[in-house]
């Protein structure tokens, strides 16, 4: 189904607040609202946070938190803020309506139609649920239900270009193209400036060979948007059926002006280079495309007949061997590399790939017969046709940068130059102890937190130096040795580092904050001598268990960093930190469970504790736990960091199960 199928979410205002409720708590409820309105979402949910935890049943906090989450593309948090709405206020009808869109965008369509259902129900003069669900329909393929409930809506409202538009794609899916077009004309005359009335228009011209009548469709939308990629995209497709090659090629150049990392348009633009003789850029547009589509057996296969063409024989049988582990029955990439292998001489390997055909074609054949499936074991197709604009190659690298989320950091002491008392330690129960350790240092610099020294190295080196002096004039000071401890660490000094922090435990070994610091710099160490090998310490969201291993030469493990902080546990059990700094240790060195386990300690104690979400978050991602992780995740950007919003949008819906 084409992407132009759109959503219109008509964001109601709440109805009149409680008389009794309190002007601050109003307030709020407004700011929330208004900044929603201007797509400070983030900073909305901060606000609407601030209500919530004053009064804890304010529906509308829930309701308004859920939709910025939902513009967030965070639809578990928005499932669970309208879930919470109700909780409050069962008859709420915006929240079965928005809890409705967010689970049609999760997939969940019955559980959409049920809130739909309870939406009208509630209010059957309300005509915003009878759009929405027409739209669900149709993305569900209930064609005719669609229909029935646009009509509905339209009872109300005669005046949305939307409506027609999507219900005259709603009739073409049930073969009406007459119906279909009827709407499709009715959407441009309610509104001339809208372009998604011609580009609908402009699809059924295209299906029906009426090219110029298209091409007018399509310039039409790009007047009325010149950022729209799909009618620049249609446009290109409509050029290449007039064989006008040149402006089919500078169409595509304008889509990927506008979106660099279109994979379908790098495809269509190497084939149309490929028939223009212009093999070289070709080449080029097959590696973005393989770059942002590693999954696709078209994109190897094509390559490779292309680098055949151009003498590229070791790259011709690269690419099928990756066009055929991708797909093992894919006939025609077999009898293309045992051409290759023949030119390479390799005469049994070229043998070995054409009997493999053969089987494959027999086998497809006979499926053919029994069911009539297409299948990539079919040698009389064509691949080099162009793709259309929804074809399953326009997915992103989500998987790449996947990899790229990385734990948040552990909690530990560092010396800033901004430090005020409080306002960089750890919000947890146990903050006022971290108060009260970091005054007894008697150091104003010293700071507890995840971020880093912003002091520069003489500042650092002076600092030390202090210390140092103190140590041999006074030498019994626990806190001597502790500054003098954070300094080394800084310093990348890490064995005397963990030398003043033993010899500050020898002084004081009942404070669990000293525990806390030597484990963080040997922590820290591990990472670094892991790094002088090049093994960066992460964790991959793909699962793949080769990223998380050690060289096999050397290996590095957590686990004094891990024994200190058992030992801070038993003195100051009542500290989340300790047990977020040791998941994170734990999720490091592969015991995710464990990990897990310790996160979950971590926000017993303090359910505020953004980082253990996030964190926990990931660590369920990788054990492929999707729909909890991303939970968690909603949770960390609910609580302010905003990373998790970046994390969330590189799962799509169907694999957030």
């Amino acid at each position: 189904m084409r992407k132009f199928i759109g959503v219109i979410l008509f964001l109601v205002c709440i109805a009149a607040h409680d008389a009794g409720a309190q002007v601050n708590k109003q307030y709020f409820v407004w700011v929330g609202r208004d900044m929603v309105m201007d797509n400070r979402y983030r900073e909305a949910i901060e606000t609407l946070n601030i209500l919530l935890r004053a009064d804890p049943d304010a529906y509308e906090g829930y309701f308004w938190r859920g939709i910025a989450k939902y513009n967030l593309d965070d639809l578990p948090g928005a499932e669970r803020d309208f879930t919470l709405t109700l909780a409050k206020n069962p008859v709420y009808t915006n929240a079965y309506q928005f809890r409705a869109l967010t689970r049609s965008r999760s997939g969940d369509y019955e559980g959409a139609m049920e809130d739909f259902a309870e939406a009208i129900e509630l209010r059957p003069d309300y005509p915003a649920p009878y759009y929405s669900r027409g739209v669900t329909n149709l993305l569900a393929g209930r064609y005719r239900e669609a229909v029935d409930d646009l009509d509905m809506y339209m009872r109300f409202n005669r005046r949305n270009a939307d409506a027609y538009a999507n219900r005259g794609v709603a009739y073409l899916n049930l073969q009406d193209t007459v119906s279909a077009r009827d709407d499709f004309d009715r959407a441009i005359r309610t509104n001339r400036e809208y372009p998604r009335g011609y580009l609908e228009r402009g699809s059924l011209h295209m299906a029906q060979h009426r090219y110029d009548d298209a091409l007018a469709d399509f310039d039409a939308a790009v007047r009325c948007d010149t950022s729209c990629i799909p009618a620049y995209f249609h446009r290109a497709m409509a050029h290449y059926r007039k064989h006008d090659l040149r402006q089919t090629l500078a169409d595509f150049d304008r889509v990927l002006a506008l979106d660099p990392a279109s994979a379908v348009t790098y495809f269509n633009r190497a084939l149309v280079r490929t028939e223009t003789g212009d093999y070289n850029r070709a080449l080029e547009d097959y590696d973005r495309a393989a770059a942002y589509s590693p999954e696709n057996v078209l994109v190897y296969y094509n390559r490779a007949g292309l680098r055949l063409r151009l003498g590229e024989l070791q790259g011709a049988l690269d690419d099928y061997d990756r066009a055929i582990g991708l797909y093992p029955d894919f006939a025609s990439a077999y009898l293309g590399r045992a051409s290759v292998r023949y030119l390479l001489r390799d005469s049994e390997g070229a043998r070995r790939d054409r009997s493999a055909a053969e089987q494959k074609i027999a086998a497809y054949r006979a499926r053919l017969r029994n069911d009539g499936e297409p299948s990539f074991a079919d040698t009389s197709r064509h691949f080099n046709r162009l793709l259309s604009f929804d074809t399953p190659l326009t997915a992103r690298n989500a998987a790449g940068r996947r990899s790229q989320a990385r734990l948040r950091p552990s909690y530990g002491f560092t010396l800033r130059s901004d430090a005020h008392p409080g306002e960089h330690a750890i919000l947890h129960p146990g903050q006022d102890e971290a108060a009260e350790f970091i005054a007894a240092t008697g150091d104003r610099w010293i700071v507890f937190g995840c971020e880093g020294s912003d002091l520069p190295a003489a500042g650092i080196v002076e600092k030390d130096e202090a210390a140092s002096a103190a140590i041999a004039a006074h030498g019994g000071r626990w806190q001597d040795h502790f500054i003098r401890g954070i300094t080394r660490s800084l310093l990348k000094q890490y064995t005397a580092a963990i030398g003043a922090l033993s010899s500050a435990i020898e002084l004081s070994p009942r404070d669990p904050f000293l525990y806390i610091a030597r484990s963080a710099v040997q922590a820290e160490m591990t990472d670094f001598i892991s790094s002088m090998d090049n093994e960066y310490s992460h964790i991959s969201l793909e699962g793949d268990p080769s990223t998380t291993k050690r060289d096999e030469a050397r290996t590095y493990d957590y686990h004094e960093a891990i024994s200190d902080l058992n030992k801070a546990a038993r003195l100051g059990p009542q500290l989340p930190c300790i047990y977020y700094n040791r998941g994170n240790l734990l999720a490091l060195s592969g015991c995710f469970q464990e990990a897990f386990d310790d996160y979950s300690r971590a926000i017993a104690l303090d359910p505020h504790l953004a980082e253990a979400y996030f964190n926990r978050g990931l660590v369920q991602l990788y054990m492929k736990k999707n729909r909890a992780g991303l939970l968690d995740i909603s949770k960390a950007g609910e609580l302010g960091i905003g990373e998790a919003y970046d994390v969330l949008r590189l799962y799509p819906e169907e694999e957030r199960e």
